[in-house]
């Protein structure tokens, strides 16, 4: 494979990965979002446990950040294609952990949580998912 198809296969599959992020919340936002909220007293303990799933990425960014600089060192040489597979693997769970924000906002719907605390959880996922695109500059 070139680096030409491992950047696009790598970004489709951020996209891809972003789209089954957020449709669960969009549709459960559809389909309940009006309907009569089960535990309202959850509201608030769900919006802050979404605001705190952000720091759990942390503990998943350091190892993506220090295969993306391997990688930019073992570019054109025997190593690249190694390279690619780790910020390859070692990317994917980081973008599932990026997003639980909006996982935890998709809960937060069946407790009645209101449209900007559902909106802010959603850009953070959008804003940690932008963490984990590959940089220009590579390749």
């Amino acid at each position: 494979m070139t680096r030409g198809q491992i950047r696009r296969r790598l970004s489709f599959s951020w996209w891809q990965q972003l789209v089954l992020t957020l449709l669960p919340l969009l549709l459960a936002n559809f389909l309940f979002g009006e309907s009569a909220p089960l535990l309202p007293f959850l509201k608030m303990p769900l919006f802050i446990a979404g605001v705190a799933s952000m720091f759990v990425t942390l503990r998943f960014f350091n190892p993506y950040k220090h295969a993306l600089i391997a990688l930019q060192k073992s570019l054109d040489t025997p190593q690249e294609p190694a390279a690619w597979a780790t910020l390859a693997r070692v990317r994917y769970p980081a973008l599932l952990v990026a997003g639980l924000p909006t996982w935890i906002a998709t809960l937060a719907v069946f407790v009645g949580l209101e449209g900007v605390p559902l909106l802010l959880l959603v850009l953070s996922t959008l804003l940690l998912f932008y963490l984990y695109r590959i940089p220009r500059q590579v390749g």
